[in-house]
């Protein structure tokens, strides 16, 4: 008896024991672990999903959609919950556009709980999802980015990725102008798992629209003239540049080949870059206008001060001669520039000396970015005094041996055409650069001057001209750089043309390079 007392003493001590403890873990999970818990059984009864939020809508000046956010549907899963991944997926492979083992395999993974099946569906193609009303399987609408002009302006405007995100052009630049601020969604469930109801538990902030001072029409008529250029001659690539020389306000910039805006990623890489800024290249005799300025301000020349040019002239171990050779002449200095003599440029270079030449390189604000606002914009290549070799002279006033951008040379056939006022390009309406002036007016009217003469009777580029306007400009074609050997192509070149009209009340400037 008292044996069993005893027992009876200690289950009944065991089990005092247990109530106290099972009433301490309760006060626990009542009190010091209930926001954990709470946390815990909210986290299993609701989901957060990120709302990309609409991005701004890029126009031209004059209001012409480059750029729209659409509504999609994307398509989701909570493969815990989808009880027949095989059905489920044979139903929604031709709605998604996707190998039915492909989407099989994201919904037979029941380890997750949650899968993209398929981002940004057309309205059609998402109605029908939407239908088949399948367990675990739900959509939520997002906005699609979409380019309305297809191929105008692509590699200007730009790209933006899968979760659209700028990728390149103005969508990259801009990225935080038009991307706004992405929201999220909260995915309500119910007991068994089963959603019932999505809410907003941060709304989406839409981007700020952007307008470009971009003009649609004459855009898609320089993509046109460069198409025909590009089938006829057959070149790797070719860029153009249309600018208002008054303020730097770009009209258009074209390049060639056109890619399609809306299957950016479908094109070569080479075809995707903006080359009016990416790319750096040797101008050749178009770049002699910029020798003849900084010589003409300096005062070591006039448009007619006279030069007994041999027919060819050797600086250092560099023998320069004419691209044809006309023999030994007197030229004036508007007629080196007219008929592009090499060697006349180069006694000019000469004249100013390393120091002089390279200060008016760099006025004119080569060697650095123009600051346009473009991804990617290169500097160019511009060696200092220092670095020059006994033959430098010899090659850089004619626009060897130094590389720049198609925008830079726009930039300052800009600075000559305008009086002498170097502006910052830009293709963003509202933007206002009031420029610098790095020419006097009277040395920049000279210099147009004498760049009228180059389409004029006898200049290089006098079959460019057309009848009743009045035009300026001038033509550059430099070898290209042939890595094999150190020195140039025979047969690989840069061809470019820079002009501007009317000659004497200027208001497009055009920059092409091939």
């Amino acid at each position: 008896m008292v044996l069993l007392d005893r027992r009876i003493g200690l289950l009944f001590a065991l089990f005092l024991v247990l109530l106290l403890a099972a009433g301490g873990k309760a006060a626990w999970l009542g009190t010091v672990n209930a926001g954990g818990l709470k946390e815990r059984a909210l986290g299993q009864q609701t989901e957060d999903i990120e709302v990309t939020a609409r991005r701004g809508t890029i126009t031209d000046r004059n209001g012409l959609e480059l750029a729209v956010s659409e509504d999609a549907i994307t398509v989701f899963a909570n493969p815990m919950q989808v009880k027949d991944p095989a059905g489920a997926a044979g139903k929604l492979a031709p709605l998604l556009g996707r190998p039915r083992e492909a989407v099989l395999e994201e919904l037979a993974d029941s380890e997750k709980g949650f899968v993209y099946l398929a981002r940004k569906l057309g309205p059609v193609r998402g109605a029908k999802v939407e239908k088949l009303e399948i367990e675990g399987v739900g959509t939520v609408t997002e906005a699609k980015r979409t380019y309305p002009q297809g191929r105008m302006a692509a590699q200007l405007v730009g790209s933006v990725g899968t979760d659209n995100y700028g990728l390149s052009g103005i969508e990259q630049q801009y990225e935080d102008k038009l991307g706004g601020e992405d929201g999220k969604r909260r995915l309500v469930k119910d007991a068994m798992g089963k959603p019932v109801s999505i809410i907003d538990s941060r709304r989406a902030e839409a981007g700020e629209d952007m307008r470009l001072t971009i003009d649609s029409v004459l855009q898609e008529r320089v993509e046109a003239v460069m198409g025909e250029l590009g089938q006829k001659h057959l070149p790797r690539a070719a860029t153009a540049v249309v600018m208002d020389p008054r303020s730097g306000e770009l009209l258009a910039l074209a390049n060639w080949p056109r890619v399609d805006a809306n299957d950016f990623g479908a094109a070569p890489e080479y075809a995707r870059q903006n080359r009016a800024v990416t790319s750096s290249y040797e101008p050749g005799s178009t770049f002699k206008a910029f020798t003849v300025a900084g010589a003409i301000e300096e005062g070591l020349i006039r448009p007619g001060t006279s030069f007994d040019v041999p027919s060819e002239i050797l600086v250092a171990d560099r023998r320069i001669g004419e691209a044809h050779d006309l023999g030994a002449r007197t030229l004036t200095t508007a007629d080196i520039l007219a008929q592009s003599s090499n060697v006349g440029s180069v006694m000019i270079g000469l004249k100013m000396g390393k120091a002089r030449f390279d200060k008016w390189v760099r006025r004119f604000g080569f060697g650095e970015s123009t600051g346009i606002g473009l991804p990617g914009e290169a500097g160019g290549i511009v060696p200092r005094p220092a670095e020059y070799s006994g033959s430098s002279l010899g090659n850089m006033p004619i626009g060897q041996g130094l590389a720049v951008t198609p925008m830079q040379m726009a930039a300052g056939y800009g600075a000559l055409a305008n009086g002498g006022v170097l502006h910052q390009p830009h293709v963003v309406a509202g933007e206002r650069d009031p420029g610098r002036r790095v020419l006097s007016e009277r040395t920049a009217g000279q210099v147009s001057r004498m760049l009228e003469g180059v389409l004029g009777a006898g200049g290089t580029a006098q079959e460019a001209s057309i009848e009743g306007y009045e035009l300026a400009g001038k033509t550059g074609t430099a070898e290209k750089p042939d890595p094999e050997t150190g020195g140039y192509s025979d047969f690989k070149f840069f061809s470019s043309f820079i002009g501007y009209a009317p000659a004497r009340d200027p208001k497009l400037l055009v920059a092409v390079m091939v």
